[in-house]
């Protein structure tokens, strides 16, 4: 069996690995000749709107899926033409747009915070005035790791900043705004599950996540200090919105916890960082069961494995020394194969272990050993 993949990223990369011990195949599609799913599998260098490149991309496999939902609706009416496309783009149409994921949200019955879009300046200005400061303002579409978004923390100077706010975020994205109030949640976490063909649906236990700087970086599940009501809260809820999309694959969904209530943040129509964590500690991890649900092969197992905790550590701008990060027991490292730079994501690390304050002990060794040394990690590309 062939899988055509949209992207050549990390996400691309990392489901190839996960299914090659299955038989399977894989192509993908990127911009750039050194998209480092390249180094695993064939692939397609092309922009995403390019008919030729999809037309290859699309010959000859059994379906085609999405390493990142940031992709023109254009291409995805014309692999619909050529192939078997899962998850199916409504779904895409929907993740790409923050107020359509809302409205989304809302029906399926989660709050979220309050929110306003806005078009045009005097709206943006009348959306903050009604949700009031502080509050973050955001593009509709083309956001993520932080970019596209700005925080309004007072009135003062109100004019001067939402200016330069609008002109910043509006610039190549026809999309819109959306004004978004602060909500005093104690922490973040994310629900992720995979729908398989045949309606199927596994959940991963709920997992807690810790941004910096709008990066994720770490994650912890189960996420600790969490009860049966509020797992039954988040599956429920991701559960809904698989059946109301007739989703296919892995769906992610961060969240904000307030005490015992949940609000729906955002959603991700493809596997998830914050899911990285199953490669090693789930019995099936996240980018197998997308595998296995796209090409309705039946679902593996969610339950946690090796011990049950698992601390997922982002590797932002510099690996960690190799050496001194194998010496870690219990750690499983993941390089990319990307040229370090400030803010990109060139690797994770997952510590698995039957005891959480372990696991998380060796997590935060694994974060103080600082930048790589040079020539400690080769990189082909």
């Amino acid at each position: 069996m062939r899988v055509g993949i949209l992207g050549g990223g990390q996400l691309a990369r990392m489901l190839v690995l996960a299914g090659t011990p299955l038989g399977l195949r894989f192509r993908c599609l990127d911009p750039s000749p050194d998209a480092v799913a390249g180094h695993v599998s064939e692939l397609v260098v092309g922009a995403f709107d390019d008919p030729a490149a999809l037309r290859q991309l699309a010959a000859g496999v059994d379906v085609i899926t999405f390493e990142f939902e940031n992709v023109p609706a254009s291409t995805t009416e014309l692999l619909l033409q050529h192939a078997t496309v899962r998850p199916h783009p409504r779904a895409l149409a929907i993740g790409q747009d923050r107020l359509l994921e809302k409205q989304l949200f809302a029906r399926m019955g989660m709050g979220t915070a309050p929110y306003q879009p806005a078009h045009t300046l005097p709206e943006l200005r009348a959306a903050v005035a009604a949700i009031g400061t502080p509050c973050i303002v955001k593009t509709r579409r083309l956001g993520y790791d932080g970019h596209g978004q700005v925080r309004l923390r007072d009135a003062s100077d109100l004019d001067a900043v939402l200016a330069r706010t609008h002109a910043e975020l509006t610039r190549g994205n026809d999309g819109g705004l959306i004004v978004e109030g602060f909500v005093p949640f104690q922490r973040e976490l994310s629900v992720l599950a995979a729908r398989g063909l045949d309606g199927a649906i596994a959940v991963w236990p709920l997992v807690e996540n810790v941004h910096e700087s709008g990066i994720l970086a770490t994650s912890r599940a189960p996420a600790p200090a969490v009860d049966a009501p509020l797992q039954r809260t988040a599956t429920a809820f991701i559960t809904a919105v698989l059946q109301e999309l007739d989703y296919i694959g892995v769906l992610a969904i961060e969240l904000f916890q307030l005490g015992d209530t949940l609000l729906a943040n955002e959603m991700a129509p493809r596997v998830h960082n914050s899911g990285h964590w199953t490669i090693e500690g789930s019995v099936c991890s996240q980018f197998e069961n997308h595998l296995r649900a796209v090409l309705g092969l039946p679902l593996g197992s969610t339950a946690m494995a090796g011990g049950g905790h698992a601390t997922m550590v982002n590797c932002i701008g510099e690996l960690p020394p190799r050496t001194a990060s194998l010496h870690l027991p219990g750690v499983h490292v993941h390089a990319y194969g990307k040229t370090p730079r400030p803010g990109r994501k060139v690797g994770h690390a997952t510590v698995v272990d039957a005891d959480r304050a372990r696991a998380d002990a060796m997590a935060a060794a694994l974060r103080a050993l600082g930048q790589a040394r040079p020539g400690e990690w080769p990189l082909t590309r």
